[in-house]
C-alpha cells in the first residue's frame, strides 16, 4: 500500500479518519523506517496519527517493524525498563539507581534511551550517564554488551541499536509533539527480555497498552502510571498499575503506605548533575529519604515482577539490605568503571 494511500485513510480529520489494519500499518511502518517515504509524508502521517490516536493493531505493527530494523539478541534474561525518551522535568529518575540495586540482587537489567526528544525535552538517562563522565563513544553496541556481561546492566542507545530511529529525529524535533514512536521506541526490546516494566502518562491508554504487551508475549510485564509517564512507582501516593501475565492484564494499585514507605517528595529544580548526585547518594545508602524510599520500593516491585522474591514486602527487605551494605553501590561502580575502560582489545592469533 503506497504511503499516499495510507495518508488518505488516516488524515481525513477526527471524524473521517479510520484505523489501519495490521497489514496496512506494517506497510506504513516499513515505508517510514525503511526510509522510502518522504519527510513530508512521514510528518503528515505522524501528525494525523496523533489526532486520530493509534489503534492496537497499528502499535503492534510498528513495534514489529521497529524490532525488525533493531539489532536485537538475547544478551541477558532479565528486566527491560521502558521509560520516557523525552526525559524528566519535575521528577527523580529512580529507575537509574534502581537498575544497579537490581543488578546487585542478581537480576540483569536493560536500560535504553536517546538524547532528549519532544514533547518534554527533559533530562534523559543518557544525560545522567554522560554527566557521570562516560563519553558517547562508550555507547557503541559491542562495548555496551561487554559492560553488561561484567555488570548485568545494559544501556542501549536507541539510535545506535536501531539507526532508523535516529533518521527520524529531525522530523520529530520539528513536529515537537508526541508521536507513535514515543511508545514504539520503548518496545524495541534490544536484549529480548522476558520481563518488562513500562511507563505510561494517561490512564486512557492502560487497557490498550496492556493488551499490546500481552500480544508481545512477555513472561510478565507491569504497566505503570508513574511520575511524568515513567515506569517508576510513586512514593508519596498510590500508583495505578496493570499486571500482565499469561496473556491476561489485571488492574492493581501499589500503595507505599502499605510497606511503611509513604514519604512526601520535595520540590526540586532538577538538572542532570543533581539527578546523578542524588542517585549516587541513594546507592550509597543515603540521600533524601523520599528518593531512597522510592528506589527501595521500585526495586522491590521489580524483583517481585521478575519472580525473584515471593512478595513486594520481601523485596523491600532484600533491597534495603543491598542498599545499606554497599552492594548496590559496588554494582554501579563496576558498571561505570567498565563503561569508562573501553572494550577489550583482541589481537589476531
Amino acid at each position: 500500500m503506497a504511503m499516499i494511500n495510507v495518508l488518505k485513510e488516516v488524515a481525513r480529520g477526527k471524524r473521517g479518519a479510520r484505523d489501519l489494519g495490521y497489514g496496512e500499518a506494517l506497510a506504513a511502518a516499513e515505508a517510514i523506517l525503511g526510509q522510502s517515504a518522504t519527510p513530508a509524508q512521514i510528518g503528515a502521517f505522524l501528525a494525523a496519527e496523533r489526532i486520530k490516536l493509534e489503534s492496537l493493531e497499528e502499535l503492534e505493527a510498528f513495534v514489529a517493524v521497529c524490532r525488525k530494523y533493531a539489532q536485537r539478541e538475547q544478551i541477558q534474561r532479565g528486566l527491560d525498563c521502558a521509560g520516557p525518551y523525552d526525559g524528566r522535568v519535575r521528577s527523580f529518575a529512580a529507575t537509574f539507581p534502581t537498575a544497579f540495586l537490581l543488578a546487585s540482587a542478581g537480576l540483569p537489567v536493560t536500560l535504553h534511551g536517546s538524547a532528549s526528544l519532544p514533547p518534554k525535552w527533559g533530562i534523559t538517562l543518557r544525560d545522567l550517564i554522560e554527566e557521570s563522565g562516560i563519553p558517547s563513544s562508550s555507547f557503541a553496541r559491542e562495548h555496551a554488551i561487554h559492560t553488561a556481561a561484567r555488570s548485568s546492566v545494559l544501556y542501549a542507545d536507541s539510535e545506535v541499536w536501531c539507526p532508523p530511529l535516529g533518521g527520524l529525529r529531525s522530523i520529530r524535533e520539528e513536529l515537537g509533539m508526541r508521536t507513535i514512536f514515543n511508545t514504539v521506541e520503548k518496545l524495541a526490546d534490544y536484549a529480548c527480555s522476558p520481563y518488562l516494566v513500562f511507563g505510561i502518562y494517561h490512564n486512557t491508554v492502560f487497557d490498550r497498552l496492556s493488551r499490546l504487551l500481552a500480544r508481545l508475549e512477555y513472561r510478565r510485564a507491569l504497566v505503570v502510571q508513574g511520575p511524568e509517564g515513567s515506569e517508576d512507582v510513586h512514593i508519596d501516593r498510590p500508583t495505578r498499575v496493570y499486571r500482565v501475565g499469561n496473556g491476561e492484564p489485571d488492574l492493581d494499585v501499589i500503595d507505599p503506605d502499605a510497606y511503611g514507605l509513604d514519604t512526601a517528595v520535595p520540590e526540586v529544580e532538577w538538572t542532570a548533575a543533581l539527578q546523578l548526585e542524588m542517585a549516587e547518594e541513594v546507592l550509597q545508602g543515603g540521600g533524601h529519604l523520599a528518593f531512597y524510599n522510592q528506589v527501595l520500593l521500585n526495586g522491590a516491585v521489580r524483583l517481585h515482577l521478575a519472580e525473584r522474591v515471593d512478595s513486594i514486602e520481601e523485596g523491600v527487605y532484600t533491597c534495603k539490605d543491598l542498599l545499606d551494605n554497599g552492594s548496590a553501590w559496588r554494582a554501579y561502580v563496576l558498571w561505570r568503571k567498565t563503561m569508562l575502560s573501553g572494550p577489550p582489545v583482541t589481537y589476531p592469533v
